[in-house]
Parts: C-alpha cells; structure tokens; sequence
C-alpha cells in the first residue's frame, strides 16, 4: 500500500546523497508522492531529484532568506498545483564549547535550523489553510532534550530545542486549520555529516552508550518521516517523536 498517493512533498536539505533529508524524499516517492527538494545549491538539488524520478523537482533555497522560500513555495505549487507535505530538514552544526561561540557561531546555527524553519512554514501554511490540509514535521534532534549531542555545540542545542517549541505551538495554532505539525529527534545517525569524523574506536564508544547496539540510518528517521506524513499518525500533533536506538529514554 502506498501511503502518500497523490501527495506533494517539500523536503530541506535533502541534496546530500547519505543524508536524512535524501532518504527522507526517496521514501516518499517509493510511497507515491511528488517531491521537491530545496537544498542551496540548485543543480546538486535537481540531480537529486533527478536520483529519485523523472517527476520530482529540484530548486535552489536559502532557508534563511524569507524571500527564497516564498520563491521556492511557488515554484512547487506551480509545478505540482498543491503542497501536502513539508519537511524542515534543512541544518548545520558546529562542534563549539559554549565558550568559543561567536555572534556569527550564533546567528548562523539559530538561522538555518530555526529561522529557517519558521520561514519555510510561513511560505506553505497559506496553501494548507486554504486546503484545510497539511503535515509539518520538523527535523529537531536529541541534543535538545539532552542538552548536547556528539558534534554539535550547545548554540545546536538551543536552536534544536527551539524547533520542539516552535512545532508544538504551530500544533496548537494550526491544528483547527487542518494542519499538523510534529518533529522527530534523531540520534546518532550515521551520514555524510558523520562518516568521515569517527575514528573506530569513537564509533565504539558512540555504540556503548546505544542500548540497541547501532548507529542509526538514516533510512530509520524517514520510516518516522513517512508516518508522521501520512494518515497513519492522523491524531497526532505536538509531538516529538525519539529515532535514538534507545540512547536517550524519558
């Protein structure tokens, strides 16, 4: 059964070939959606629309400029005629102690993992509203309920838990609109980001403190993706949903 037949998607950062936001979008597809990937970089987001099929779309956004998204939103209901979906994939992280954080460290983490998130909600929340119909969900992450993860300093933490604030109260805002809006936290997810700055004696230390023994893929965080997307998780809104292989249980 596919879950998304008919459905548009919007995905954030979805260009790198091993990220969440890539598996993410070949999931959807598999499951019958049209997807369009915004990534910064406009051919390496239309390459990897084109990975996916030939009627997935790939544009250029800068999620920190308010008037790219605006753009990029038209551009897919021009394409598509409807947005169902919209994934807040779109991040960075810096590996900053909290006394090495710079304003600019600052600004620039807090404006891509959440002013980012908030510009991309404004561009589609209009088209939902007018629909009655629609699913956020937010990409936040375990260093905001724990307060740290393994690579990103605590200004990560903050704009991460800052994305868990923002998705409940959109929830709470959206939800007589027809709108829903949750967020997953991944773990340890093994990507392009990480792949390269293990050592294998860090990744065991890393899978010692996993109580399922293994670092995540990022095939694991689409699988939640997918549900949170579909009609499966139709009563749920406001919620933070753990991809940690248990490393974090509260």
């Amino acid at each position: 059964m596919k879950l998304l037949d008919g459905q548009t998607a919007i995905i954030t950062g979805a260009a790198s070939p091993r990220g969440l936001g890539k598996a993410t979008a070949q999931l959807f597809a598999a499951h019958g959606a049209r997807i369009a990937i915004l990534d910064l970089d406009a051919a390496k987001a239309e390459d990897a629309a084109a990975d996916i099929g030939d009627e997935h779309i790939g544009l250029a956004c800068d999620v920190t400029r308010k008037e790219d998204c605006d753009v990029a939103v038209a551009a897919a209901l021009e394409a598509f005629g409807q947005i169902d979906i919209l994934v807040n994939n779109a991040g960075i992280t810096q590996p900053l102690k909290i006394m090495d954080i710079s304003h600019e460290n600052y600004d620039a983490v807090l404006d891509v993992n959440l002013l980012g998130t908030l510009h991309m909600s404004q561009a589609v929340i209009p088209h939902m509203r007018e629909r009655k119909s629609g699913k956020l969900v937010q990409m936040s992450s375990v260093s905001a309920q724990r307060g740290g993860g393994i690579f990103g300093g605590p200004h990560y933490s903050a704009a991460k838990a800052g994305v868990l604030g923002l998705t409940k109260a959109m929830a709470r805002e959206l939800a007589p609109d027809g709108i829903r809006s949750n967020a997953i936290c991944p773990g340890f997810i093994a990507t392009d980001i990480t792949g390269g700055m293990l050592t294998d004696e860090m990744m065991e230390q890393i899978k010692a403190g996993i109580p399922m023994g293994r670092a995540g893929e990022a095939s694991d965080v689409a699988g939640c993706a997918l549900f949170l997307a579909s009609d499966l998780s139709a009563y749920v809104t406001g919620s933070e949903i753990d991809v940690n292989g248990g490393s974090l249980i509260h």
